[in-house]
């Protein structure tokens, strides 16, 4: 499976493209950083990043896109902006067809680390080595959007089986509760 994980940022928007295989086999594709000027007008910024996404969408043809999930923040306009971002990446995404998974920092650095208080250091340098990467990618930006794909890779098969084990549940229960009524109205009907 291909996935391209995006750090959105409205400044740096972090690409990382990783391709997995069995296992917990993943190798990286492409990294890199989409940039707006900070001076620029907010539409302008946003369609700078757009263009970006959208041409590695197309170049790199992911299977699913995997967005660092936007968490509170003390400064609110970098939340917004970061906000806007992940709605813009989402929107390329389903103009493909393709999937979007959410991941939030602590899940990614759960999953690249062993600890979900990892700071972006130790991401990067985890990255770079389950990568196998000669040098770590820089900036920061583009290390948390490798660790992203790579978060998706080896937490999708879970998430999937999950999913399915509680659509067993529900259709079970659904099941249950049609033949309780079944048999209450035969009761019933005695």
């Amino acid at each position: 499976m291909r996935v391209l994980g995006v750090d959105p940022g409205l400044t740096r928007c972090g690409l990382g493209v990783v391709d997995g295989g069995r296992g917990r086999e993943v190798s990286c594709v492409a990294v890199g950083v989409a940039r707006s000027p900070a001076d620029d007008e907010l539409p302008s910024r946003l369609l700078a990043v757009s263009d970006v996404v959208e041409q590695w969408m197309d170049a790199h043809r992911p299977e699913v896109v995997a967005i660092e999930r936007v968490f509170s923040q003390h400064n609110v306009r970098s939340v917004m902006g970061t906000a806007q971002v992940s709605g813009v990446v989402a929107l390329a995404a389903a103009r493909r067809d393709l999937p979007v998974a959410f991941h939030t920092p602590s899940e990614v650095k759960a999953a690249i680390s062993g600890s979900g208080r990892a700071d972006k250091h130790q991401v990067t340098t985890m990255i770079t080595k389950i990568l196998g990467l000669a040098t770590a990618p820089k900036p920061a930006d583009a290390a948390d959007a490798l660790a992203l794909a790579v978060c998706h890779l080896w937490r999708a098969p879970l998430a999937d089986r999950l999913a399915r084990a509680e659509a067993k549940a529900a259709e079970l229960a659904r099941n249950h509760r049609a033949r309780l009524k079944a048999a209450q109205q035969a009761i019933r009907g005695s």
